[in-house]
């Protein structure tokens, strides 16, 4: 059938319609790796009760948009979704993607212009991670749309030290010398993009027992001596990650566990299985956009991790206090941030359902996961007075739904920045600024 294709939504998806019949108007049709205006030759793929699943056969009539892919992988790795458009594309289907998404989703209709921070395309991710088979050997991602394995020996949204490493792993497993045990590994690369941290997940808890762990640790240090230091997580079902204690004995073998992360402004310790931004080109434009020109008594940062915005509003508040629940981030945060940052190792629900009476911040930033805030805590931030809310946010939907709370408690809107911290990929981050 020939589809023509109406505009794209997020998620990477391109919308088009069945033809109407004689019971309504047509199903929608959702196809990757196209872009809208293009007429395709299309095949269904899945049927749904409300719309269907296609993909595209043949591009019939192609966008003016449209470029050759750079990566020899896209189209079926699922790590990114755009490289058949100009990164100037990608912006604009972005802000469209962000502005309709507020519309649909929060009822909010933006009138301020969605200032774009762009950054350089390719080779900008400092963190990366792979799925590792052995017997045979493959390093790579999950195939687009399936939870297959896909074998990649280069990847060009990484940095070229994450590339390096990833080609001596290749090396590594043709020599037969990777550890059965691994099932991922994570490279963690510094802003200078010269050390790297890597995290192997394993299957077992005990594998410290077996000695292929640690000889192919010492065999991947010894091919890439960027490498500061190897973590071991192993997994505890439903996707859940637990870092194991390296026996002291292998701590040398193994090295260090945290990696020293450099911006413009200031040094981060980033120990493995803590959370940091993955934009290497980016990171000080985003501390500055949440940062820049804000002082005051008392500022709260919520959902803080390592203490990225803490560290820089310290300078210019009386007191902050950052709100992190996960462990090692917060151990982080504690290790970045001076003494008038206090920590609070706890949910940002119970944080607020707790809040002292009469507790009053000159700025609040919240920078949640891609669950958002959720109705309680987007119900609590405005009793808490606070003239002024800085929303960081890496899904529209979940942003759109959390402002309309927010605005209906009398927020506005005063600046809306998409920050492209993804480019290749759909993912959206963007900085909203709140006032009343």
């Amino acid at each position: 059938m020939i589809l023509t294709i109406d505009k794209l939504i997020y998620g990477g998806n391109g919308l088009a319609r069945l033809p109407a019949d004689d019971k309504g108007p047509g199903k929608a049709v959702f196809l990757p790796l196209v872009l809208e205006g293009e007429r395709v030759e299309a095949e269904i793929t899945e049927q749904k009760p409300g719309f269907a699943r296609a993909r595209a056969k043949k591009i019939i009539e192609a966008s003016s948009r449209r470029i050759e892919p750079k990566c020899p992988y896209f189209g079926e790795c699922g790590g990114c979704h755009y490289q058949h458009a100009s990164y100037e594309h990608q912006l604009e289907i972005k802000s469209a993607i962000l502005r309709e998404t507020l519309r649909r989703v929060g009822k909010i209709e933006l009138a301020e212009e969605i200032r774009v921070h762009a950054a350089p395309p390719w080779n900008y991710r400092n963190r990366t991670r792979l799925r590792v088979r052995t017997h045979p050997f493959v390093l790579g991602y999950n195939r687009l749309r399936r939870d297959e394995l896909l074998a990649v020996e280069q990847c060009p949204i990484s940095s070229p030290l994450i590339n390096r490493a990833i080609a001596a792993l290749w090396e590594l497993g043709r020599a037969d010398k990777v550890s059965a045990e691994v099932r991922e590994m994570e490279f963690f690369a510094n802003a200078e993009d010269t050390q790297l941290l890597v995290e192997l997940t394993v299957e077992e808890k005990d594998w410290c027992r077996k000695s292929a762990v640690p000889e192919f640790v010492l065999a991947v240090r010894a091919l890439l001596p960027e490498i500061t230091g190897v973590a071991v997580f192993h997994e505890t079902g439903q996707s859940t990650l637990e870092r194991e204690d390296i026996p002291e004995e292998l701590r040398e073998t193994f090295g260090a566990d945290c990696l020293l992360y450099s911006t413009s402004s200031a040094n981060y310790q980033a120990s493995a299985g803590s959370f940091f931004q993955t934009n290497r080109f980016l990171t000080d434009k985003l501390v500055e956009l949440v940062t820049e020109g804000r002082s005051g008594d008392y500022a709260l940062d919520l959902y803080a991790g390592t203490g990225l915005f803490s560290l820089m509003l310290s300078q210019n508040f009386r007191e902050v206090g950052a709100v992190e629940a996960a462990p090692f981030s917060f151990h982080d945060l504690q290790q970045n941030c001076p003494s008038n940052v206090t920590g609070y190792r706890v949910t940002v629900e119970n944080f607020l359902a707790h809040l002292p009476e009469g507790t009053k911040a000159d700025l609040i930033i919240a920078d949640p996961p891609r669950a958002g805030l959720g109705e309680k805590v987007a119900r609590a931030l405005p009793a808490t007075g606070t003239p002024r809310i800085t929303y960081v946010s890496c899904d529209p939907a979940t942003l759109a739904r959390d402002l309309a709370v927010l605005m209906a408690s009398g927020y506005r809107i005063e600046e809306a920045h998409l920050v492209d911290l993804f480019p290749q990929t759909f993912h959206i981050e963007s900085v909203i600024q709140l006032v009343r």
